[in-house]
């Protein structure tokens, strides 16, 4: 047996190897043709190979072969492209006895995404033997029967198809019966028992017969069922069915209980014998008795399963009549069931291929997914139409047969969409049209189509100076519209020179978190403010970046103290200053000038006089520097005074600086003028100045006591008249004195009990002025009171001019002035040509003070010069 068995198999590999064949064609099918009940792993064919594949391409292309069916009969090896078995193909199993067994399979392959159609033919091989549904079958036969009856008899059954199946039956030898073999409708062969000689039951009361069914296989197999005949000798009339085959039609799923059709079958004898019961015959399949049913008193024949279109559409039983007498004749007839279709069935989708995510920049027509849509119903019932209601950038294209495949139909952009939930509707034509939806979920994978953007257009930095190296200044930050590594950045310095340093010697930036850091320390001195150019760039293949520029502002801090500019000292000795010992009170004694290098508050000056600690004394100016006497000198003062002046900033903490000065007071009558300067006074005309206001000071003087018993006449007598006089009164102010009366610069205030020294309570207590310096006398200006035909006096020329006039020569300058007691007699000269030019009693010339008289000199050394008074 084993033998026979090995030899078996042996005989279909061989077979096999003839039968393959494969069929192209330009429909994207492919048809392999094979034997049923190969062994797992024996190969189909070369399926990469013959649809034009690159086996390398095949796992990197997601190649895989989808069944229809629940199992998966068959299996891609991807390294070599060989379609093999992977599970046993039964042909019965899947096609029960069609004539006709194909598997349908579908090859995909994906980037770009393709559907072949796979045809795999089952070819039946005579692997089962028929089979009969009972081992013996028992029948009653009257002796009166006459020659010539018939009798049906059990057919076998064959899971083979074709030549495979039952093909012939042989009766074992009998002196009493022949065999007769006729053909069904649906082209089976059914035996008829004939009796050829009338029966003796006396001689022979039981006939024993064999019956053998062969099926057309190579080698042949067959069955065999054992009939046993008893004779009797009563009841010669069977019954007669008024037909030998019925032909009904029924809808499926026909409700369990109906009546789908009646047989009759007449008996001529009377009572039992005449009285028919209608059953189903031993040749009807136990499937079928499972779905229908025979009253056994009407013969209708009635659903008692559920009849299903898609299943079988063609039903055959055969219906046998028996009367009640004894020894009854059995008689049969065929019905043939036509079951109808209905709308039953909705269509099915299944996804065949999902390509999984797409990347947003895929272009148009790009295949996303594969659908296959059936309809297990007929014509235009299983006929579906599918569609994409939605509004998306996707369309439903029907490939070939049943199969579509969604596409995209536009462009997408997944920082709008990042996934789609595409739902796919089926409709079928039947009435009522059924409808089916299926749901696909696309994701979309992003692409490096965003370049990084700043968060600012540019981005303002403030770091201390004297910062530690490493302290962080501020930070940059991008955002990028993509995502995962396309939106991962990275920050980095571009390389441009500052101040022809690399840029990097002066921050260094985070790579990740664009945080910068300070390379070095910064002094504010050197340098205020540099920029940078910061590029952030994400990970996307190819990268994108962009630029920002970076402007870093140094921040001053108070690490300057005041540095005293003058007085100058040498050597480290301290400076000396001189005045007069009848230096009236509000003589400026010197002038301390400091200079801070910080910046703001940081370089904000103060001036403080720390010794003498009291101001009995002198006085400096809070925010000038000017140190002025607030009283004259007494007999008990020192000749010598030594004064120490604190400059401060106004930095936190402040810093501070001190100058030192030596003040010499003179005893004799000529004064020597200070050594005390302005910063960055380097005129030529100072020293000629200085030279000549020695040599002059004794004329001066005597002028100026001249003056002095003038101005007080006039006060007394010009006092009520001065606010009715029309012209203007000039007055020559000398720009830049070294020494003697001055207004007090800064916020100086005299003590308060410094009371004597100032009366000004007769006063004007307002002025409009000008300044109309002359180009010819460096060292005066004149102040032009405002009024109506207001002439002026030239000093140097002793004319007097017209304001019109003096407009087109000099642009007159309105300030603040501050009045100087006048010294030399050229002065005198051109003030005497003055007063005989202007006899007219309209021009006049003389000192005066400024706008406000609550700060100023003392009153009583001013000198007023009036025409009226000659």
């Amino acid at each position: 047996m084993a033998y026979t068995l090995n030899c078996r198999r042996t005989h279909w590999r061989v077979f096999y190897l003839m039968l393959v064949y494969i069929t192209h064609s330009v429909s994207g099918i492919i048809r392999y043709s094979i034997p049923e009940e190969l062994t797992i792993r024996s190969v189909v064919g070369n399926i990469a190979k013959d649809l034009g594949l690159d086996v390398n391409q095949l796992s990197l292309r997601g190649f895989r072969v989808v069944s229809e069916y629940k199992r998966q009969y068959l299996d891609v090896n991807l390294k070599t492209g060989i379609l093999s078995i992977k599970e046993t193909v039964d042909r019965e199993e899947i096609c029960a006895q069609s004539l006709g067994c194909v598997l349908m399979l579908e090859a995909v392959v994906e980037n770009p995404l393709k559907l072949y159609r796979v045809e795999v033919e089952i070819l039946d091989i005579n692997d089962n033997p028929p089979v009969f549904q009972k081992n013996e079958f028992h029948f009653q036969i009257s002796e009166y029967v006459s020659a010539g009856a018939r009798f049906q008899l059990q057919s076998a059954l064959d899971p083979d198809a074709g030549t495979n199946g039952v093909r012939t039956y042989q009766l074992s030898e009998s002196e009493h019966f022949i065999l007769d073999l006729k053909s069904s409708q649906t082209h089976t062969v059914i035996p008829e028992l004939i009796l050829q000689k009338p029966l003796d039951r006396e001689q022979q009361a039981t006939h024993q017969l064999t019956l053998t069914a062969i099926d057309g296989g190579t080698p042949e197999k067959s069955g065999t069922t054992h009939i046993l005949i008893n004779v009797s000798d009563v009841n010669d009339n069977a019954p007669v069915f008024e037909q030998t085959v019925y032909e009904v039609t029924t809808t499926e799923n026909v409700p369990k209980g109906s009546v789908i059709a009646k047989v009759t079958a007449n008996d001529v004898d009377e009572g039992l014998n005449g009285e028919i019961a209608y059953s189903l015959s031993d040749r009807t399949p136990g499937r079928l008795r499972s779905l229908f049913r025979v009253n056994s008193q009407s013969g209708e024949i009635g659903v008692k399963g559920i009849v299903d279109f898609e299943e079988t559409k063609d039903y055959e039983i055969s219906v046998q009549a028996l009367d009640r007498g004894p020894h009854a004749v059995p008689a049969y007839c065929t019905v043939l069931i036509k079951v109808l279709d209905i709308n039953d069935n909705a269509p099915e989708i299944t996804v065949t291929s999902n390509s999984g995510p797409i990347p947003e920049d895929a272009p148009p027509k790009t295949p996303v997914a594969l659908l296959k849509v059936t309809d297990q119903d007929s014509e235009e019932r299983g006929n579906v139409h599918c569609y994409i209601s939605q509004n998306i950038p996707f369309n439903l294209d029907k490939s070939f047969l049943n199969y579509y495949t969604v596409v995209l139909a536009g462009h997408l952009d997944r920082e709008k969409v990042s996934e789609y939930n595409i739902t796919i509707t089926c409709r079928d034509r039947g009435s009522p049209p059924l409808t089916n939806h299926k749901t696909i979920h696309i994701h979309v994978s992003d692409v490096n189509d965003n370049p990084p953007h700043f968060t600012k257009p540019s981005f303002v930095m403030y770091v201390t100076e004297n910062n530690r190296i490493g302290a962080s200044i501020g930070s940059v930050s991008a955002l990028d519209a993509d995502f995962d590594e396309n939106a991962n950045l990275l920050y980095s310095i571009i390389d441009d020179p500052v101040n022809g340093f690399a840029a990097p010697t002066f921050a260094s930036i985070n790579s990740a978190t664009g945080v910068m850091s300070a390379r070095r320390s910064f002094d504010y001195e050197q340098m205020k403010s540099f920029q940078l150019f910061v590029q952030v760039k994400d990970s996307g293949s190819p990268p994108l970046s962009e630029n920002v520029t970076v402007n870093v502002i140094i921040v001053d801090q108070n690490d300057n103290a005041p540095v005293i500019v003058s007085p100058l000292t040498s050597g480290g000795s301290k400076a000396e200053e001189t005045m007069p010992r009848s230096a009236d009170p509000g003589y400026l004694v010197a002038k301390v000038t400091a200079t801070d290098a910080d910046s703001g508050q940081n370089s904000h000056l103060f001036y403080q006089l720390l010794q003498p600690n009291n101001e009995s004394m002198f006085t400096v100016s809070r925010e000038t520097g000017e140190i002025w006497t607030i009283r004259r000198f007494g007999l008990r003062d020192l000749p010598q005074q030594k004064l120490l002046i604190l400059v401060r900033d106004n930095g936190k903490p402040s810093l501070s600086s001190t100058a030192s000065i030596t003040l010499s007071v003179l005893e004799s009558n000529t004064e020597h003028a200070s050594t005390f300067g302005l910063l960055g006074n380097s005129e030529p005309w100072t020293s000629d100045l200085r030279r000549y206001l020695i040599i002059s000071f004794a004329a001066i003087s005597l002028i100026f006591l001249i003056a002095i018993i003038i101005l007080a006449m006039k006060i007394h007598r010009g006092r009520d008249g001065m606010h009715d006089c029309s012209c203007s009164w000039p007055i020559l102010i000398q720009k830049d004195a070294r020494h003697g009366i001055h207004q007090p610069g800064g916020n100086i205030h005299p003590p308060a009990d410094f009371t004597g020294a100032y009366e000004s309570d007769t006063l004007p207590q307002t002025v409009q002025y000008e300044l109309c310096p002359d180009p010819t006398i460096s060292d005066f200006m004149f102040l032009q009171l405002h009024g109506p035909a207001t002439p002026m006096i030239n000093t140097k020329t002793g004319s007097c001019v017209s304001q019109e006039n003096e407009k087109t020569q000099n642009s007159a300058i309105k300030g603040s002035v501050e009045t100087r007691e006048i010294y030399g007699t050229r002065q005198q000269d051109l003030e005497q040509s003055a007063i005989e030019r202007c006899s007219s009693g309209q021009y006049g010339i003389g000192l005066y003070t400024s706008e406000k008289n609550d700060v100023g000199p003392d009153p009583r050394r001013l000198v007023e010069i009036h025409s009226r008074a000659f």
